[in-house]
């Protein structure tokens, strides 16, 4: 077991706690409230469905490719969630011994996550009630958690705090703002960046703590399992952009090729930038990664990267 530094901010960690005990939700009394999403309205908004361009669609054809892009949304969150929780665990087990605000702030955040996958299945439930049969959500989860949880812990750490980092950002500039949205599944992403907040100060934390200990050749192997997992993402990110793009098309009309083409190809760019893209621009993750890599290591993510952010 590695010791806790001495120099760790217990300060933090009891501020998370605090504000985790003040908005803590239960998924029935609070979010669900014996509603239903309402299919007369968007789910995802504008700005991260991000199909303004494709002007040969109508506004109902908006609406629909925006609910099974919030659709979407929230199965990719429960899929993330399967890796992140066990990863909190097995990083809190550096506080048993040591402490304990910090172990009682990572039991929390780990509580929280299962309730979000809870939260996000229940979704899954109202959405398959009103929308056409033949939606599939193709990834794995337990398949992708053990994938992921087999990289080396700074490379995750880096993963999960780029995850919690857009989520937040995603909320603020394009969530809250839109009046326009399904009441309920607005409350649903409402109420997960809340304590989503947390976590992303968790995240910091935890990430920092292991850079720490790190000799230069770990890190630079982190560097490499790093831009494997933002790899493999995207694999994940264009087998579901064309499931996707085939079941909108399914359910619409009969769109000449090209503009089938360009739908498959506006899914998969809408998904790069929520999942990928708004991430890697996130001010404050790049000053948190910025500041633990050298300058080649920085010029091998970019490479990796570009070809997705292009």
């Amino acid at each position: 077991m590695q010791p806790t530094p001495q120099h760790l901010d217990s300060t933090r960690y009891a501020k998370c706690i605090e504000v985790s005990k003040r908005v803590r939700f239960d998924i029935e009394r609070d979010v669900i409230r014996g509603r239903k999403l309402d299919f007369s309205t968007k789910f995802l908004p504008d700005g991260l469905a991000r199909m303004d361009a494709l002007a040969f669609l109508s506004a109902g054809e908006k609406r629909l490719a925006s609910q099974i892009q919030g659709r979407t949304y929230a199965n990719m969150f429960g899929l993330v969630e399967r890796f992140i929780a066990p990863k909190i665990m097995e990083v809190s087990r550096d506080h048993w011994l040591g402490d304990q605000t910090a172990f009682e702030a990572l039991v929390r955040f780990t509580d929280e996550e299962l309730k979000h996958q809870e939260l996000f299945r229940r979704m899954e439930r109202l959405a398959a009630e009103g929308m056409p049969a033949g939606y599939s959500f193709l990834p794995q989860p337990n398949d992708v958690a053990a994938a992921v949880l087999g990289k080396s812990s700074w490379a995750v750490l880096a993963l999960i705090c780029h995850i919690e980092l857009f989520v937040l950002a995603h909320y603020r500039q394009a969530i809250e703002p839109d009046a326009a949205l399904s009441g309920l599944w607005k409350d649903v992403f409402t109420y997960h960046a809340r304590e989503e907040s947390q976590h992303a100060i968790l995240d910091e934390l935890e990430w920092m703590r292991e850079n720490e200990r790190l000799g230069a050749a770990q890190r630079d192997q982190g560097v490499d399992d790093l831009i494997a997992l933002v790899g493999a993402v995207d694999g994940i990110l264009q087998m579901q952009a064309a499931a996707d793009a085939r079941y909108f098309i399914a359910g619409t009309r009969n769109f000449p090729e090209e503009q089938s083409g360009r739908i498959g190809k506006a899914f998969l760019d809408a998904y790069r930038w929520q999942y990928i893209v708004s991430g890697v621009k996130d001010e404050r993750f790049n000053q948190i990664l910025g500041g633990m890599i050298d300058a080649g290591q920085a010029a091998r993510i970019g490479a990796a990267l570009a070809p997705i952010v292009s």
